[in-house]
This record gives C-alpha cells, sequence and structure tokens, in this order.
C-alpha cells in the first residue's frame, strides 16, 4: 500500500516537473530579397513527408518563357528544396534547445537479503526524484544560440534562392541565344545552297570555271557541319535548363525571351551603393549575433549547475516513512570552461575579419561583373548601331552583283563571311550582356533598373 502512494507521489511530481514548449515553425525564414520576390518558392511542410520518394518533375510543354522557368524552378530545384529542409533541421534544434534536463528517478533497496533479519521486516526502501536545475540562464541562451543559428540557415536558403534564379536566367539566355545562332546558321546553309546552284548553272553556261563550283560545294559542306554544330550547341542548353528545375529531357519546343532587348546599365557607385541586399553580406549582422550569444552561453557554462533530490524512504521494521530532500553543487575548483569561453570569443573575432573579407569578396566580384557588363553593352550596342548595318548592306550588293555577274565568288563569300560574322558576334554579345545582368543582380539582390537613378545614401 506504502509503495503504491510512494509510485503515485512518484508519478505526480514527474508530471508536474514535466513541460514541453510548444514549437515554434516558420521562424527561421528571413525576408525575400527584393529579386524574384513575385515568385513562389519551395517551402518544405512543418513535418517531412511519410514517403521519401522524389515526386515527379513537371516538364513544361510548348513555348516557354523565362518567367514559366524561373517559377519551375523555384517549386522544383533540388538544390533549394534542400537547403529549405535544413532551416525545418534548424528549428527542431531550437526546439531541442528549449527543453530542460529531464528529471531521474531512482529506486533502492537495502538490507535485502540479510540473513538476521527475518523475511523483509528489515528492508528500507528508497524512491528518490533528481533534476539538474541549469543555471547561470544556460536554457535560455542556448535557446538563443540555437535559433540564431536557424537564421543563419534561412540566410543561405535566400542564397541559394538567388543562386537559383541567377543559374535559371543565365541557362535560359543560353538556350534563346543558342536558338538565334541555329537559325543563323541554318539561312547561311540556304545562301550557300542558293549559291551553290547559281555557281553550276555558271559553269555549265562555260561563264565561270569548274573550281569555282568546287569552292561553293567545299563552302556548303563547311555551313551544314557548322549547323550541325550549332544543333548539338542547342540541344545541350536545353539539358541545362531543364536540369535547373530537376529534369533531365527538355519537352518544350522553344524558348522565348527578349535577347534583343537591352537597357542602359547603372553606373558602378550605384551598384556598389546597392550590395546590403545580398544575403551573402546581410547575412553577417545575424552570423555577429550568434557569435556574441555563443560568447555568453559559454560564460554561463561557468556557473556550475545545481542538482536537487527528493524523495521518500519506507522502513518496514518500524513501519514508517521519512522524506529524504538533498542538493548537489559541483565545485568549479579544475574546470570552468576557461577553453570553451576563450574559443568562444577567439571566433567573434575571427567573425569580425571574415564580415570585412565577405564585403570585399562581393565587392570585387561586383567590379568584375560590372565590367563584364559594361563592355557587353558597348560591344552589343556598337554591332547593332555601326557593324551590322555597313555588314548587311555589303553583303547584299555583292550578293546581287553575283547573281547579275558582276562580282565572283569570292567576293560574295567575303561579303557573306563578313555579314554572318558579325551576326554572330551580336548574338554572342547579347548573350554576354544577359548574363552579366544576371551575376550584377545576384549580387545586389535586386533589378538592375531598380538603382539607376537612386539617391545616393546620405
Amino acid at each position: 500500500m506504502r509503495l503504491t502512494c510512494l509510485a503515485y507521489f512518484t508519478a505526480t511530481l514527474l508530471l508536474g516537473l514535466a513541460s514541453c514548449p510548444a514549437q515554434q515553425r516558420d521562424a527561421g525564414w528571413p525576408d525575400p530579397r527584393p529579386l524574384g520576390r513575385e515568385f513562389k518558392t519551395y517551402a518544405p511542410p512543418a513535418r517531412p513527408p511519410v514517403s521519401t520518394a522524389s515526386q515527379e518533375v513537371k516538364e513544361p510543354t510548348g513555348v516557354i518563357t523565362l518567367r514559366d522557368a524561373l517559377a519551375l524552378a523555384l517549386m522544383q530545384s533540388p538544390e533549394l528544396a534542400a537547403f529549405s529542409w535544413e532551416v525545418r533541421a534548424g528549428e527542431a534544434r531550437t526546439l531541442q534547445a528549449k527543453l530542460p534536463p529531464n528529471p531521474e528517478l531512482g529506486v533502492s533497496v537495502e538490507n535485502f537479503g540479510n540473513t538476521a533479519l527475518e523475511g523483509t521486516d528489515g528492508v528500507t526502501t528508497t524512491v528518490q526524484l533528481s533534476q539538474l536545475v541549469l543555471l547561470g540562464g544556460k536554457l535560455r541562451k542556448r535557446t538563443r544560440v540555437a535559433a540564431l543559428e536557424r537564421d543563419l540557415a534561412g540566410w543561405d536558403y535566400e542564397a541559394k534562392r538567388l543562386d537559383v534564379l541567377t543559374d535559371v536566367t543565365k541557362a535560359f539566355v543560353e538556350v534563346v541565344a543558342s536558338q538565334e545562332r541555329l537559325a543563323v546558321t541554318e539561312e547561311l546553309v540556304r545562301l550557300a545552297e542558293q549559291v551553290h546552284a547559281m555557281t553550276g548553272e555558271r559553269v555549265k553556261a562555260g561563264k565561270v570555271s569548274p573550281v569555282e563550283e568546287t569552292k561553293a560545294k567545299v563552302t556548303l559542306s563547311t555551313t551544314r557541319i557548322e549547323r550541325e554544330r550549332a544543333q548539338r550547341a542547342l540541344d545541350g542548353a536545353r539539358k541545362r535548363l531543364a536540369t535547373t528545375w530537376g529534369g533531365s529531357a527538355p519537352t518544350f519546343s522553344r524558348a522565348e525571351g527578349r535577347i534583343f532587348e537591352i537597357a542602359p546599365i547603372p553606373s558602378a557607385r550605384e551598384l556598389a551603393d546597392a550590395i546590403s541586399q545580398n544575403p551573402d553580406i546581410a547575412r553577417w549582422a545575424t552570423e555577429m549575433e550568434q557569435r556574441r550569444a555563443t560568447v555568453k552561453l559559454e560564460d554561463a557554462k561557468a556557473v556550475p549547475d545545481v542538482t536537487v533530490n527528493a524523495g521518500v524512504r519506507q522502513f518496514n521494521q518500524a513501519d514508517d516513512t521519512a522524506a529524504i530532500l538533498g542538493v548537489s553543487i559541483p565545485l568549479p575548483v579544475f574546470d570552468r570552461n576557461q577553453g570553451g569561453r576563450q574559443e568562444a570569443r577567439d571566433k567573434l573575432a575571427k567573425a569580425e575579419h571574415e564580415r570585412k573579407a565577405a564585403t570585399l569578396r562581393v565587392l570585387t566580384t561586383l567590379a568584375e561583373a560590372y565590367q563584364a557588363l559594361s563592355s557587353a553593352f558597348v560591344e552589343a550596342t556598337s554591332l547593332k548601331n555601326e557593324v551590322l548595318p555597313g555588314a548587311q548592306s555589303a553583303f547584299e550588293a555583292e550578293n546581287e552583283g553575283f547573281r547579275l555577274g558582276k562580282f565572283g565568288y569570292l567576293d560574295v563569300l567575303d561579303a557573306q563571311r563578313t555579314f554572318f560574322e558579325a551576326r554572330s558576334k551580336y548574338i554572342e554579345s547579347l548573350a554576354s550582356y544577359h548574363k552579366a545582368v544576371a551575376d550584377v543582380e545576384r549580387l545586389i539582390g535586386d533589378r538592375l533598373e531598380s538603382v539607376i537613378g537612386k539617391p545616393e545614401p546620405k
């Protein structure tokens, strides 16, 4: 009967001590940067699914735009999904950090089997409950450290989101550029076929040497090889774009983008003033706070914790019960967490230098990206306004003159080569421009047009 009472007392005490704080979800996701904020992004459920099998990737069909590709990749990118689950893991670690130590239940029986005593008359039964009490604010401080680590995982997720946006944009630009290159080579093949046919007719008429027909045939074969090469390059670009949303075999028919549209670029100073939106820099405010919180936690570990014991003891021989209370405190004679405290301070000092290095690294990368953007802009503008019109005019004049028999094949071939090389360079410069725009927007975390004309910070 008394043992039943002891068990009831212990269970009541355990229920009174047990407490489970509510788990807070979705607290580790930072506000998204302006770049791509309008798109819905994959976020994992509060609890992982029962089945770990990967979901089927939805492949787009028909004509695909850049917005379609971005929306698809942000929802289906396996890399982005992996980073999002790390944020969920950080939320779980924060929950665990909030939990106090479990109480310990101890039961001991003394004088059991003593031959000097008859039966169980001399048995003494002790039921004891021990609870470690964390002092120095350790529970609160370690929860704070875990929450900040969760927030850092959120910043890593945001950085990966911008990486996905950039990768998709550049892959999409490459597909559109490859389509244009293929169109140029197909047009070049058609022209080579026409020239070959005209040359053959002129050879039959005895107006030119058969060597001219041989040259035209060689040129036709070369252009057909270039067309096959352009087709293979397009196939590779399409597959690279599909991998950004987790696909392997692209099913879309064509990528439709405004690759021929370019806009004035902001100044280097305007871009440098906008890098605060970069998550690789913005995260360091949280990083420094987490390092300082770690210092406070390590300082708190120098405060010894207290173990409180409470229970009851049953004396069978005297048919009596006594309460037991006890406290144990470790003496911080040797271990006062000296190493842990010093390590935390060293890492805080290290973080100050890492923060400066990260800022300089972003500024250097931005300067390089801006140089590439500026060069591509100037090249594309010059080719469009100066080179292409002249090359096209000369090509059309030479082609018409050849048709009328005024010019030789070599003259046409030279004008044709000059014109199509200019067109190819123009496409390359446009692709370089749009890819550089994507790189710069990743670094500033915003659209390029949003920083043009902004007043300088005072």
